[in-house]
């Protein structure tokens, strides 16, 4: 043992004095009161591991210490010690947040028994806690990388939704990070302490993704030889991540249309209606609006879901993020991998801002981490990088804008248009403004008048 600290409680001296001695001797660090009201002022005095208190005792008896232990010292364990009479008094202490309750007359070995299963979940209980600490402060939205006008308004976005129970429907190719965004919520609102549940909903066959959601009763079809929980039960008071909804069919979307209304549901071949308390993010990287002219959408749904959207970039529409990507995932996968690559150079990050990737932000991130692994350079050159990059060439790029159906503000067109010009002339220069300059045909304070108005930061400034 460890020393770990209990304390015993029974208006039995003899018992208290036998049990005492026999912990101490297998290493506890044991304290002992004969009075529930003199226990309760030791708990508040100090934290022990675990508490074994007996339940019938005078004045104060063992389901107020229970109490008084619940909502004052919840580090604490508490395990009850009862006569067969109350058995059933011990069972509603377990209800009530008992780990466990032991009777009298005490069997040592099973004491022993029960006092490690409970300090095996004290510490499993704590871990569970370190790792959504980790959880949360991994996905705070602050560190989702960007510092680009259009990721700014997410950043403002998800503060002003994640606290709340909001449907949010996140839309975006493939790769920008829409899981992502949606843990940031997730971890972020006060269901932090629920459980995150992803669903691909493409992933997985239609006839199947009805059981996978819904779980279904043992004997409902072929196979089905025990009861299955679907994912929105093992969500409950947390949140269910449902990706690409776009893929969903339409018998599902109806089903899917009444937990969003009704939050309550039945498992396949069951007739018991279940009840949860989850909210939903859906993300697609369809359009849902033509999905629904096309009739492949139900429009009710639609509604339902979109009731906060969430329109993330692709990386070709805010390159000025790129570098700070760059160094993000070289510095990652630096640790991970464990390698002392320093940076990339101008050239190379040039080819990174000339290149439109399809993939988005994950195709950076692969390419980023194979680079790590098979370069013998101390940092990354234009040789380190893949040859559809290596051999760009402009005729191989899309056309310099695509004008939208319905239309294009020119101003802010071409706004942005020199906003990337500058942006490359600094990374090709390495922020030298002279020579930055020299490449636009400008007078070095025009470029930096540009700069001031355009708000341009050289990363890690």
């Amino acid at each position: 043992m460890s020393g770990e600290k209990i304390l015993l409680i029974d208006d039995s001296p003899d018992i208290l004095t036998h049990l005492s001695e026999y912990l101490k001797n297998e290493g506890y660090e044991v304290e002992a009161s004969t009075d529930g009201e003199k226990a309760i002022s030791m708990i508040e005095r100090k934290c022990y591991d675990i508490i074994l208190t007996d339940l019938m005792m005078p004045n104060i008896d063992g389901m107020e210490v229970l109490k008084y232990v619940t909502q004052h010292s919840r580090e604490s364990i508490c395990m009850i010690l009862t006569g067969y009479g109350t058995i059933k008094n011990a069972v509603e202490a377990v209800k009530l947040g008992a780990f466990d309750y032991l009777t009298k007359p005490i069997k040592m070995d099973e004491i022993l028994i029960t006092l490690k299963r409970a300090l095996e979940f004290r510490d499993l209980k704590r871990e569970n806690q370190n790792l959504r600490n980790q959880l949360k402060k991994k996905y705070k939205f602050e560190n989702i990388i960007g510092d680009s006008e259009k990721m700014h308004q997410i950043f403002e976005t998800i503060e002003k939704v994640a606290d709340t129970d909001s449907t949010i429907l996140i839309l975006g190719e493939s790769g920008t990070g829409k899981e992502l965004i949606a843990k940031a919520i997730h971890y972020n609102s006060y269901r932090r302490e629920g459980p995150f549940i992803p669903v691909n909903c493409a992933a997985i066959p239609s006839e199947l993704l009805e059981s996978e959601l819904f779980g279904h009763e043992k004997g409902a079809f072929t196979n089905a030889i025990r009861t299955r929980i679907g994912r929105f039960e093992l969500a409950n008071g947390g949140t269910v991540f449902l990706d690409e909804i776009g893929d969903m069919s339409p018998n599902l979307q109806s089903k899917l249309l009444r937990v969003l209304q009704e939050r309550q549901f039945e498992r396949i071949g069951g007739v018991k209606t279940v009840k949860i308390d989850i909210r939903i993010i859906a993300a697609t990287h369809q359009d849902l609006k033509v999905a629904v002219e096309q009739g492949k959408f139900r429009q009710d749904l639609y509604y339902r879901l979109n009731v906060i959207p969430i329109q993330i970039p692709p990386l070709r529409e805010r390159k000025s993020d790129i570098p700070l990507l760059v160094h993000h995932f070289l510095n990652h996968f630096n640790r991970s991998k464990k390698r002392k690559i320093e940076g990339i150079n101008n050239e190379a990050l040039n080819r990174f801002l000339e290149y439109l990737w399809p993939g988005n932000v994950r195709e950076l991130e692969n390419i980023i981490e194979r680079i790590v692994i098979l370069t013998n350079n101390d940092s990354i050159t234009v040789q380190d990088l893949p040859e559809k990059i290596q051999t760009l060439s402009r005729d191989e790029q899309a056309p310099l804008f695509e004008i939208p159906e319905e239309g294009i503000s020119l101003d802010n067109a071409l706004n942005e248009f020199e906003k990337k010009l500058i942006l490359q002339a600094l990374n090709k220069t390495g922020w030298i403004k002279n020579k930055a300059a020299q490449l636009l045909s400008l007078n070095r304070t025009t470029l930096i008048e540009k700069i001031k108005r355009q708000n341009l930061q050289r990363p890690n400034s």
